[in-house]
């Protein structure tokens, strides 16, 4: 399901490109340095916001969007443009990231892989997967 929301970008004029974004139907906002990274930080927002939501904020008309209400309004010139988000292409994508955990090794055991510059992480992931039957 793609949805679709209204956000309004302010350029602020620095050295970084920075724009500021507000998504005022989600109460939220984030910034990218330069017009792509903007958008795409904005997508993330989106993405984020709605992840696990199953009854969807409604999204307003660009048409009945202000700039001058955003909360970056005095930054500097303002435009609004709209975004849009495959909630389940993005949800699949957050699932396949990487994420942190912890385990425990007994001392001698890490020293060695670290003297054999073993990435600890890749043997844990590949004993995993051959326990779970997982091929991918």
């Amino acid at each position: 399901m793609t949805v679709v929301y209204p956000a309004i970008f302010t350029q602020t004029g620095d050295k970084k490109d920075t724009y500021l974004v507000s998504i005022p139907d989600l109460d939220g906002a984030t910034e990218g340095h330069g017009l792509a990274d903007a958008i795409g930080m904005a997508k993330d927002y989106v993405g984020n916001a709605l992840y696990d939501k199953s009854v969807l904020p409604p999204a307003r008309a660009i048409k009945d969007i202000d700039v001058q209400s955003s909360e970056f309004a005095q930054a500097g010139p303002s435009f609004v443009s709209l975004i849009d988000v495959d909630l389940e292409a993005f949800r699949r994508i957050e699932k396949s990231r990487n994420v942190r955990r912890n385990i425990t090794l007994p001392e001698w055991l890490d020293d060695m892989a670290t003297a054999a510059k073993i990435n600890v992480s890749a043997v844990a992931q590949s004993a995993l997967k051959d326990r779970l039957g997982v091929s991918r």
